[in-house]
């Protein structure tokens, strides 16, 4: 068996970065009271793993998990491994991450002939709700972003909307100091998310922060409202939807950058959305009281999404097939196939939401036309998209491309070696890749300093 066609020993529960808004702040809080006792759980699966003793194994296991596998099989795992691969030489150090209310722990195995990874995610009951013996990531080649005090200053200061004080930092060139510069205001991708879009160790908005000081550009990124707020990110009189969790924050955040942070150009502000982020990034450059410099979609969706979730989830379960994951795949599309009746008689009450989102929430998504918001903008646009992302494909690269033929100030760009996280790879990105630390390479601040200087690639 060839390593890269090494078998998955047991289904991996994935679960999408496009999650509710809300609802995972308590589960993260809850993941963090048990991270000691979740790290002790793995360390102990390990043990049982590397002595064959696959019976207590087993006990660790999940329902859905245990009906997928046998005490013989999990037994036999680490005997194969040393025959494919030669005797164990070394082992990493224990290394843990919180995502979607799962801890996720892992340590690498250097074997004689090849290096793999041990994972094991452990749900809020202290269960194995994923078991993964997998080939080691390499790392990164790309240089990591650092924070130069003799090249920029980072200053704290606050988005405050209505009733919302977002916590936020203002990253300012050095050369600030001397006249005015353009700003990047920050749009972060759906779920809870903190002012560096932080995703296992690894902190894209962070790293894109430094990388445009040093080539002169401040940022303005901010803590999401979801991410300090919970589930209560809606205000009083309002239903949850895009506005709430995203617009009206940026809105703000723009507006507080036009108009009220030292040494910004307060005509040359620019809007950079990752994610959801991007795909909103239309509707709130149209929103904004004063023009944009400039709009700049990252990993940007253009279309729905519902039909993003129908793409995502058959190419994670193919990852590890399952009878489970197919019954989750047949449930999702019921499930998306009644959202898109919402409005009419066809809509069934009765069939669950995807995501355990609510229905105001659905209505919006539904309405939301990214690529036509984009082509009635007047300022330039750029959209960049990695080849190797699974959550935003080339498809939606080319939709943007098509939907903005007739934008004479539209540019495009997309990186064959880089994921939805804009980190470096190769072949179809997994889940996995977000574990890895990987910064964003200097590459892609290059071009994002070339449009902002020039609004032009």
């Amino acid at each position: 068996m060839k390593p890269y066609t090494l078998l998955l020993y047991a289904m991996w529960l994935f679960l999408l970065c496009v999650g509710g808004p809300g609802r995972a702040q308590a589960q993260e809080d809850d993941v963090r009271a048990r991270t000691s006792d979740a790290l002790a759980e793995a360390r102990r699966a390990y043990r049982y793993f590397v002595a064959g003793q696959g019976d207590s194994l087993y006990v660790l296991l999940t329902p859905e998990m245990q009906a997928a596998l046998t005490p013989e099989a999990l037994g036999g795992m680490y005997a194969q491994l040393e025959a494919q691969f030669g005797p164990l030489q070394s082992e990493g150090d224990w290394q843990q991450v919180e995502s979607q209310g799962l801890n996720v722990c892992f340590r690498d195995m250097t074997f004689q002939r090849y290096a793999l990874r041990f994972q094991a995610a452990i749900d809020a009951e202290g269960r194995i709700a994923g078991l993964f013996v997998k080939p080691a990531p390499r790392p990164s080649s790309a240089p990591v972003a650092s924070f130069d005090p003799e090249k920029m200053v980072e200053i704290d200061t606050v988005v405050v909307c209505g009733r919302y004080r977002l916590p936020a930092t203002l990253t300012l060139p050095r050369l600030a100091d001397a006249g005015w510069v353009p700003c990047v205001v920050l749009v972060h991708g759906s779920g809870p998310m903190d002012r560096d879009e932080t995703i296992g160790p690894n902190k894209p908005f962070r790293d894109l922060a430094w990388l445009l000081a040093e080539r002169g550009i401040a940022t303005l990124r901010y803590d999401k409202r979801t991410y300090v707020y919970g589930e209560d990110y809606v205000p009083a009189g309002r239903e949850a939807g895009y506005d709430a969790e995203v617009v009206d924050d940026a809105l703000a955040a723009i507006a507080l950058a036009q108009s009220g942070l030292p040494a910004v150009e307060p005509g040359s502000v620019y809007l950079l959305g990752h994610s959801l982020g991007g795909m909103l990034a239309p509707r709130i450059a149209l929103r904004a009281a004063k023009p944009l410099a400039g709009v700049i979609l990252l990993a940007a969706p253009a279309r729905s999404l519902e039909d993003l979730l129908l793409e995502q989830v058959p190419y994670l379960n193919s990852l590890a097939p399952s009878a489970e994951g197919r019954r989750q795949e047949a449930e999702l599309k019921r499930q998306v196939a009644n959202v898109k009746q919402l409005g009419t008689p066809a809509f069934c009450d009765t069939i669950p939401l995807p995501l355990g989102l609510p229905r105001s929430y659905w209505a919006d998504a539904l309405a939301c036309r990214p690529v036509e918001d984009a082509a009635r903008l007047e300022c330039p646009l750029l959209v960049l998209q990695g080849e190797r992302d699974y959550q935003v494909t080339m498809q939606d690269f080319g939709l943007w491309r098509m939907g903005l033929l007739r934008h004479r100030n539209a540019f495009f760009k997309s990186y064959p070696r880089l994921n939805h996280l804009m980190q470096e790879g190769t072949g179809k990105a997994t889940p996995d890749e977000y574990l890895q630390p990987a910064p964003v390479p200097a590459y892609v601040a290059d071009d994002l300093a070339r449009f902002v200087r020039t609004g032009r690639l």
